[in-house]
């Protein structure tokens, strides 16, 4: 994976993907947009949805040039995951899950985080939740574990340079984030954080997560 040579590099790549997830994405997008660090670029990625996406996403497109749309055939989100990290310019890249938002200072904070220890290289966790919530372990997906022990990569704060090094992510149908986190361990300096609490994360129904757990069990 090579990244693509472009004249405006805004500091912060922020990338969702999503499939069917219509009736979300208002609330997701204007967290990225009500945020009090404003240099980013906002990559929605459609995995082949179904429902009206489009028609949702059409109005940001029209107002806000910072904000680009791609949509391909269904390919899952690791596919889609990649395609966002090739068609990214940021000096760091970050996610957002279509179900999920930001608190207002999410990226600020981070960024000076990052600023602040320059050896680092990529950061995961803050997370925000009004439940508990309770996903198969990774390494075993019998036992039930904390949301918040887990790997979140859509909390993953990096620079640009870890997500092609890496290629990305591997396909896989579960724990795509634990896998990425791993081999980034091996050749770059990670660091997970607990605060500030500002990944807003909200379970949908057709949640990755969820129906692995659920049908593992």
């Amino acid at each position: 994976m090579s990244p693509i040579a472009f004249d405006i590099s805004p500091e912060i790549s922020i990338i969702i993907c999503t499939y069917n997830r219509a009736r979300y994405l208002n609330k997701c997008i204007d967290s990225v947009l009500n945020q009090t660090f404003t240099n980013w670029e906002l990559l929605i990625v459609d995995d082949g949805s179904s429902d009206n996406t489009v028609e949702i996403v059409n109005p940001y497109l029209a107002k806000y040039n910072n904000i680009r749309y791609l949509k391909h055939q269904n390919k899952k989100q690791c596919y889609a995951k990649n395609a966002g990290i090739q068609a990214s310019f940021g000096k760091y890249l970050t996610f957002l899950d279509s179900d999920d938002s930001y608190k207002p200072n999410h990226l600020e904070p981070r960024l000076a985080y990052m600023k602040a220890h320059p050896e680092i290289d990529l950061i995961q966790g803050g997370v925000f939740s009004e439940e508990e919530i309770l996903v198969a372990d990774y390494y075993q997906p019998e036992k039930l574990i904390d949301l918040r022990e887990c790997v979140l990569g859509a909390t993953f704060f990096g620079k640009r340079k870890v997500f092609f090094e890496l290629q990305g992510f591997n396909h896989m149908a579960y724990g795509e984030d634990t896998d990425l986190w791993e081999r980034a361990e091996k050749i770059f300096k990670t660091q997970k954080i607990k605060e500030p609490e500002t990944y807003v994360y909200t379970r949908a129904e057709s949640s990755v997560s969820k129906n692995f757990t659920n049908n593992y069990r």
